[in-house]
């Protein structure tokens, strides 16, 4: 066939599309592949401790208990599909356990679906909170610890390396595990600085320069770039002096002001947050009260769906999309606690306990339908303060991949058959971004449970397919 354009001709052109493609595959390489964590627990530096992880997950385990001691009541507090129709007496719901830990499909044919549902769901929630309840938690010395004299903070820095120096020898610290300093602004940075420090230090030398895995120094508050290259500059420095591994420290942005996303000359501030980080960023979480507080929203308002966050949330998916960033919400701050306390050695009336259940069922749907905002948003990461909010980040995680599963996998069925159909007869697939879309679904879903490794190898996955966590990467195996 007859062209016009020589080689000569073209190598200017294609030499200037060879770099500045090279240029944006570098800053926009897409997702790590790593596991993300489902949530953050943030709780103060002061009463951290090695053990605090298991302890949350027993404290969560004793809520449900309590306040949702069967499948059929959890569900119908939490207005899972079909809950209206399951059973509500003790009894019944006791036999139909039973008769669905004999066969999925139990029960009347109106309800069987529903029941299998929140039955599953209820049994992974609870097998979770006992195996994993946290799976990743900020020490805090910022909001979450306060303002306290010099030699308080410096005590409690070095107590709490010193607890996650005992975690890692016990082996029972969360996956992911970090701390979250005070803002690096004018007025809080020395504080910050010195607190990073002594617990950098301490740490370092407890484990011989380890870190824990997934280790992470969150900025609160951030709103200029040279806040995140000062950062930068101390985990430098604090490499070099400690004898941690260069570039092993990296950090998180919190993007809780209007600053964060434009500049006072309307520039795109989040994009020159990422740069300023010189490839140490590997995450960015909402903070929504400070965030709605900031644009003059009264407190009365003040909430994870309100519209501004929304704004907040784009612009944030916008600015990291195909980047390593990942982005977490922030939390719902109506704790599901009981509002009435017996004294020692008394009781409540049952017009109390009923009130305690009240409260705490209202608290969980909140933070049920909040989770769920942030999930159908694409924020599959968020915050929890106390670990009776751990049941429903977990249920609203399972409800939502569950409820979608046959759907994904029938999907992603298909898009396999397609691909591989594609290079069995030498054709191009170029829609392996959708296939990689999909594939995360699972990934997501059997990383927090949601999903076991049988449901996925049901698909036509190998657990070996799903270790590659590329769709690429499975696409090339099944052609060689």
């Amino acid at each position: 066939m007859q062209t016009t354009l020589s080689t000569d001709q073209l190598r200017p052109v294609t030499g200037t599309l060879a770099t500045a493609n090279a240029a944006f595959n570098l800053i926009f390489p897409g997702d790590s592949g790593q596991r993300q964590a489902v949530h953050t627990v943030y709780g103060g530096a002061q009463i951290f401790k090695a053990e605090t992880a298991g302890k949350m997950g027993r404290a969560a385990l004793k809520h449900m208990d309590i306040y949702a001691p069967n499948f059929a009541l959890f569900a119908q507090v939490l207005g899972l599909p079909g809950a209206e129709n399951l059973p509500t007496s003790a009894s019944e719901i006791d036999a139909l356990e039973k008769a669905l830990d004999k066969s999925p499909d139990a029960g009347p044919a109106e309800i069987a679906p529903a029941a299998r549902h929140a039955h599953t769901l209820y049994k992974r929630v609870r097998e979770k909170l006992a195996a994993e309840p946290v799976e990743d938690f900020r020490i805090d010395f910022e909001d979450g610890y306060g303002n306290r004299p010099d030699d308080e903070e410096d005590g409690h820095a070095e107590i709490a390396a010193g607890e996650v120096v005992r975690g890692m020898e016990a082996g029972g610290l969360p996956p992911f595990i970090g701390i979250r300093i005070k803002p690096l602004t004018e007025e809080l940075h020395k504080r910050a600085i010195r607190t990073l420090d002594i617990f950098i230090t301490t740490l370092s030398n407890g484990t011989g320069g380890q870190l824990p895995g997934n280790f992470v120094v969150t900025l609160p508050k951030v709103t200029i770039p040279e806040q995140v290259t000062a950062l930068v500059d101390l985990f430098e420095l604090l490499e070099a002096g400690t004898g941690l591994a260069e570039g092993s420290l990296k950090l998180e942005i919190m993007i809780e002001t209007p600053q964060s996303l434009l500049g006072n000359g309307g520039e795109f501030v989040l994009p020159q947050l990422a740069k300023a980080a010189r490839g140490r960023c590997v995450g960015a979480h909402f903070g929504v009260y400070d965030y709605t507080a900031s644009n003059n929203i009264t407190a009365a308002h003040q909430s994870m769906d309100h519209p501004a966050c929304d704004f907040a949330r784009y612009m944030m998916q916008t600015a990291f999309a195909g980047t390593p960033i990942r982005l977490s919400d922030g939390a719902t701050n109506i704790m599901p606690v009981p509002s009435h306390r017996a004294a020692e050695g008394g009781s409540l009336t049952p017009r109390q306990e009923q009130e305690n259940r009240e409260t705490v069922h209202a608290a969980w749907r909140l933070g049920f339908e909040h989770i769920n905002h942030s999930l159908r948003n694409g924020f599959y990461q968020g915050w929890d303060l106390h670990p009776a909010q751990l049941p429903v980040r977990y249920a609203a995680l399972y409800n939502f991949f569950l409820i979608s599963w046959t759907d994904a996998s029938e999907r992603l069925s298909s898009f396999i058959n397609q691909a591989a159909q594609a290079s069995l007869s030498g054709n191009v697939f170029d829609d392996a971004a959708t296939g990689q879309a999909l594939l995360n679904y699972f990934l997501r879903g059997l990383s927090c449970g949601a999903i076991t490794g049988q449901e996925i190898e049901a698909v036509g996955l190998s657990m070996d397919d799903i270790r590659t966590r590329s769709f690429k990467a499975i696409m090339d195996r099944r052609s060689r």
